[in-house]
């Protein structure tokens, strides 16, 4: 049985968000749209987004690291959204393992928000449905583009490739050679969803700091006792000249 997945380097993703608006410009304007956005720069923003990046500072300084962590539907196996949903608007494709919502189903009750635990619906305050990442399912079977532009937009969009598309079930698909090679993990595996999405984790690696490489060239402060210190020299040099 065919599962298609996104597999997340990591190691790659230099959270630039290209996923995130490419995913935005094309479903917006295809069979998953519109996503609207209300009050972007107000108090309270609203707004439907399928794909979202985290990012996350880990260590201890000055050994820190910035992560950018890429979120959306995961497409579990065993999804928890589907069975919850009063009225079968939330449903797994037999022939590809797709999770999608039925809008004309749906009623908009969040019960599939409440059931997911990674957060990954999306609530339309306009058509008062909920609404989620389809692996951009109206372009993977686009007869009309090449083959190999059938891919998710996001995919199609990353600038370092951080993202690979295919079936994980495929033992020779290339996502299921990333996942093997590479150690690919799914997200929160203890709750039993089985997360179709893998990541694939950063090297561990330490990167030597030398004590002079603390101190900021563009330190206020720094640049504050310079300041003082040319104007101490300047009044000296003016008093010597009397």
């Amino acid at each position: 049985m065919t599962q298609l997945a996104l597999v997340i380097d990591l190691n790659v993703c230099v959270g630039c968000h290209a996923c995130v608006t490419s995913c935005k410009q094309w479903n917006t304007s295809g069979d998953a749209g519109p996503l609207p956005d209300d009050n972007p720069y107000g108090a309270n923003p609203t707004g439907v987004f399928f794909n979202r990046v985290q990012t996350y500072e880990v260590g201890k300084f000055p050994n820190t690291e910035t992560i950018h962590f890429p979120k959306s539907c995961l497409h579990c196996e065993d999804a928890p959204c589907v069975p919850v949903c009063p009225t079968g608007a939330s449903y797994k494709r037999k022939e590809d393992g797709i999770v999608l919502v039925d809008y004309d189903k749906c009623i908009g009750c969040k019960y599939c928000s409440w059931a997911c635990p990674y957060g990954a619906r999306e609530f339309d305050e306009h058509d008062k449905v909920m609404k989620k990442c389809t692996l951009c399912v109206d372009r993977i079977y686009d007869q009309n583009l090449p083959e190999t532009e059938r891919k998710p937009a996001c995919v199609m969009a990353c600038p370092p490739g951080a993202r690979l598309f295919g079936d994980i079930h495929d033992p020779d698909s290339e996502v299921s050679s990333a996942i093997r090679e590479q150690g690919g993990f799914a997200l929160m595996p203890e709750l039993g969803t089985q997360p179709s999405n893998h990541y694939l984790p950063r090297h561990k690696r330490k990167i030597p700091i030398h004590e002079d490489e603390l101190v900021r060239v563009d330190s206020p402060l720094a640049k504050e006792e310079k300041k003082d210190y040319d104007e101490g020299s300047a009044s000296l040099e003016d008093s010597a000249s009397w």
